[in-house]
């Protein structure tokens, strides 16, 4: 029997309601750390950020300034979101008056999904400083920066989630050859970047970085960030071959490298 919409309800009250119904329908289970989890797509989301995931896919309209980040966690997501608000602010503020120097990039560059569109169903962005900086969790048809790295602690069951589509948002891979292919098809749109190639050059990265998003200059500061290389700090030798293995099966005749 269909269930009969309130004529009452507001529209955010009946979206609401229909993704409450949606994820009812949906396959849901713990996460090793007991969290409640659905499985959306093929990946498996926190329960708690499937209505901000969902309502900001749904709602967000991205315009040609707009900055757009998504990283996977562990993988220098503190320090691109740094780097890519000091490039682009740099004639905003001056060094001694960087909003950097109180605030946490996270709080200056907030996730679309965890922060902006998690207390609000639509809200207002339309004021919001240009260019507008930001971070996606999830899969998006507007990204324009991503940044990838290997460098992530795992134990024997973080490989497993690793591996699994569990890892938010989903298996390493998947994720990797998501942003690689959409690259290679619209480069101009989206910049693939490594955090080992960061690493080791930042001056060229941060150039790369600043033309890209429209504000090119000369020189970077070298922050310091992780090591490359840190994995075998972390990583058995079986857990690291097999990684290795899985990581030359996934990415074979993709054209993407990863060195370890």
């Amino acid at each position: 029997m269909e269930k009969k919409k309130d004529p009452n309800c507001s529209s955010a009250d009946a979206e609401k309601d229909d993704l409450h119904e949606l994820l009812q329908t949906l396959e849901q289970h713990k996460s090793w750390d007991s969290r409640p989890l659905v499985r959306y797509e093929g990946i498996w989301l926190p329960v708690m950020l499937f209505r901000p995931i969902l309502t900001s896919r749904k709602h967000f309209k991205a315009e040609s300034t707009d900055i757009i980040l998504t990283t996977i966690p562990k993988s220098g997501t503190s320090w691109l979101k740094a780097l890519t608000f000091s490039i682009a602010n740099r004639n905003v503020f001056s060094i001694d008056q960087s909003p950097l120097l109180t605030s946490n990039p996270h709080t200056l560059v907030p996730f679309l999904e965890y922060t902006v569109y998690r207390d609000q169903e639509n809200p207002e962005l339309e004021n919001i400083p240009h260019p507008r900086i930001s971070q996606l969790i999830c899969l998006s048809k507007s990204f324009l920066i991503p940044s990838v790295n290997l460098d992530v602690e795992l134990s024997t069951s973080a490989e497993t989630l690793w591996i699994s589509s569990e890892f938010n948002p989903g298996t390493f891979w998947d994720h990797m050859l998501g942003y690689w292919n959409a690259h290679l098809k619209n480069p101009q749109k989206l910049l693939f970047l490594k955090y080992e190639d960061l690493k080791q050059d930042v001056s060229s990265h941060v150039k790369q970085i600043a033309e890209f998003i429209g504000f090119p200059f000369s020189g970077g500061r070298k922050p310091g960030k992780g090591e490359v290389g840190d994995w075998i700090n972390h990583l058995t030798p079986a857990m690291a071959e097999r990684d290795k293995n899985l990581t030359e099966t996934k990415f074979q005749s993709s054209g993407l490298v990863f060195k370890m």
